[in-house]
């Protein structure tokens, strides 16, 4: 007899109200041989709800490359495999991305399954700009990486698509006013679409003291929209002093000045003469304190 081929399903599921499961999902998830979860006790639980019971392994960020070469294997041998997340669309922020790299390498067959996607849900439901976005998935959780991080995203012009949890999402608020000041509209996307499913909108602080001032508030996942970066040209001095002082805690100042040209459109020279004036960032990194035409600081 002719051995079955093997495919990969890519299966989206519900990131929250169960209805949101397709058809085509419930049909692909009952009739695999083997469902790879990123954890097996949360799908389990959307299996026991449609009566599937189909046999599951746990898939996830501390297993993937042991656990790789035994569903490729599979695969080879003709067994068809469904990858799911915890929520939502695989890869999308949670693992799968060996497996299925390895599986287009072998010129195994890999079908998507689309279907909910927190990112696409909050978009569509912010008010924000949705024809240019960029998805940047959750920020380091250290201060100073996260300010960084989020200094290199400021000149984006597309919006902003950034997860973070209930326990962190008031210190990157506050980092967000610190680092891209208060003329973007923000808006948080929280439980979507389950019970307590919630939209907030305004001034990053604004948000951030309303949430560190409500607990509530605070509970479950969140997805962070942030406007646009709307420059164009350079900026006026306070906004260039304000970059400045904030990329000048934490970097060199040519590297300093070098980002800071990014965000704001400032010429190199000017901004690095408006940080001597401040006394930001003297002596670089390295001791060299060569500005970016190759002039000193003194």
């Amino acid at each position: 007899m002719e051995q079955r081929q093997g495919i990969l399903y890519v299966v989206a599921t519900p990131i929250g109200n169960l209805a949101d499961i397709t058809e085509r999902a419930r049909k692909v998830l009952s009739e695999v041989d083997l469902i790879a979860a990123e954890d097996t006790r949360q799908t389990r639980r959307l299996l026991t709800h449609y009566g599937i019971s189909t046999k599951t392994i746990a898939y996830h960020d501390h297993n993937e490359t042991r656990l790789a070469p035994r569903l490729l294997a599979a695969l080879d041998q003709g067994h068809q495999i469904a990858l799911v997340s915890d929520a939502g669309t695989p890869l999308i922020s949670d693992p799968g991305l060996t497996l299925v790299a390895a599986a287009r390498e072998r010129g195994l067959t890999v079908i998507p399954v689309p279907g909910p996607s927190a990112v696409i849900c909050a978009l569509s439901a912010a008010g924000l700009p949705s024809d240019r976005f960029l998805f940047v998935g959750f920020p380091p959780r250290l201060s100073g990486q996260r300010e960084r991080w989020l200094a290199e995203l400021g000149s984006e012009r597309g919006t902003l698509v950034l997860y973070e949890s209930g326990h962190r999402v008031v210190e990157t608020l506050q980092a967000l006013a610190r680092v891209m000041g208060e003329t973007r509209r923000v808006v948080i996307a929280r439980e979507l679409t389950k019970r307590f499913e919630t939209f907030l909108s305004g001034p990053a602080s604004v948000l951030a003291t309303r949430l560190a001032t409500d607990p509530e508030q605070r509970l479950g996942e969140f997805v962070i929209l942030v406007e646009g970066s709307r420059a164009q040209g350079e900026v006026d001095r306070g906004e260039q002093e304000r970059v400045l002082r904030i990329l000048c805690d934490t970097l060199p100042l040519a590297q300093a000045v070098a980002l800071g040209a990014r965000l704001t459109g400032a010429k190199k020279n000017g901004l690095y003469r408006l940080a001597l004036e401040l006394n930001l960032g003297v002596v670089d990194g390295d001791g060299d304190g060569a500005g970016p035409d190759g002039s000193r600081a003194r």
